[in-house]
C-alpha cells in the first residue's frame, strides 16, 4: 500500500481541478492505496457547506465529496491559515477534516511516497 497525497490549491469553480482531485482520490482508494487530501488556499472553499453549482449549469460535485468516507478516504486536511483567511472553521465544512498549520503540512508531505498537486 502506497501513501499518496493529493494537494488542491484551486477554488471550486476554477477549471476542473477539484473534480480531478476527487476522481483521483476515489480511484486510488478503490485500488487500496492510503490516500490523503490536503486543501489549501482557495481550495478550502471546496469543502464549504451550503454551496450549489445549479445556477452555473454545472454538475453538483459537492455531494460527491461526501462519498469519500464510503471509499475509506478519511485523511482529509485543510490549511489552518486558509480557513482563517476565508473566515471558516472546520465546523463550516461539509465533511470532517483536520486543520493543519504549516509545519504539520510539511510533516504530512514528508510522510508520503507520492504527491500529486492540482
Amino acid at each position: 500500500m502506497k501513501n499518496i497525497l493529493i494537494m488542491s490549491k484551486s477554488s471550486p469553480f476554477h477549471n476542473m481541478h477539484t473534480r480531478d482531485a476527487l476522481d483521483m482520490a476515489l480511484i486510488f482508494a478503490a485500488v487500496d492505496q492510503n490516500i490523503s487530501w490536503l486543501l489549501s488556499g482557495s481550495a478550502v472553499l471546496n469543502l464549504k457547506a451550503q454551496q450549489s453549482t445549479e445556477s452555473l449549469g454545472m454538475k453538483d460535485f459537492f455531494k460527491n465529496i461526501k462519498t469519500l468516507e464510503i471509499y475509506d478516504v478519511e485523511n482529509i486536511y485543510v490549511c489552518e491559515k486558509s480557513l482563517f483567511d476565508y473566515g471558516l472553521s472546520t465546523d463550516d465544512l461539509i465533511i470532517q477534516a483536520s486543520s493543519l498549520n504549516f509545519q504539520q503540512q510539511q510533516q504530512l508531505i514528508q510522510r508520503q511516497q507520492y504527491v500529486v498537486t492540482l
